[in-house]
């Protein structure tokens, strides 16, 4: 029988689903993490068991038009650039890998912040070799050097700061702001945290 697709409203001549990869977001109502998923939410958040709050879609339109959401979007971009550069110059295997692990999980974060920000990346964005001196100036990784024989507790403690570096950013920055980019800041914010989080649980199993 007819239906209606829940995703675009296309009326349908069979009972099926038009639109396979639907989506739902959600956010936490008390630290703001934000998440996507194919299924609506059950339990609470992960990262500090606040209540889940399915959200309707945001008028976002292309999100590079906020500032929190290009900002995070240059936060990520220079972490992949900082970390790309960091691994070539790795003098050990074992550093190596260590840095390749994070310039691959910048990439996965700007993949996510395209997903649920509507961010419009120029892929040649990420390809484009970054200028090592610029890049090293800017907020995020500024008087921050890697000891190509750092060990590998001392690489996570780096990328640690980085991410605190991020997260205290998008809290100033969320003062600047009311309304939809101060949430916006909030959710950037939450996401660093989950970075941190993420980062302490893998330093705790890395190998010394």
């Amino acid at each position: 029988m007819p239906s209606t697709c829940p995703k675009c409203h296309k009326v349908l001549d069979e009972d099926e689903i038009c639109c396979a990869q639907i989506r739902y977001t959600w956010r936490c109502v008390s630290c703001f993490k934000l998440s996507t998923g194919s299924v609506v939410p059950y339990g609470r958040c992960f990262l500090c068991g606040g209540e889940l709050k399915v959200i309707a879609d945001r008028p976002l339109g292309d999100g590079m038009g906020f500032r929190a959401v290009r900002e995070a979007v240059q936060f990520e971009l220079d972490s992949f650039h900082f970390y790309r550069l960091a691994r070539e110059r790795a003098t050990k295997p074992e550093t190596f890998i260590v840095l390749e692990s994070f310039y691959e999980a910048a990439l996965e974060h700007l993949h996510e912040l395209e997903e649920k920000y509507h961010a419009c990346l120029d892929r040649a964005m990420v390809e484009l070799a970054s200028d090592e001196e610029k890049l090293l100036a800017d907020w995020p990784f500024r008087g921050v050097r890697v000891d190509y024989d750092a060990t590998i507790p001392e690489l996570y403690r780096i990328a640690l700061s980085v991410e605190q570096r991020a997260h205290d950013h998008f809290r100033v920055l969320e003062s600047e702001f009311t309304g939809l980019e101060s949430d916006l800041c909030r959710e950037l914010a939450a996401e660093s945290d989950e970075h941190v989080s993420l980062l302490e649980t893998e330093m705790e199993s890395a190998p010394i």
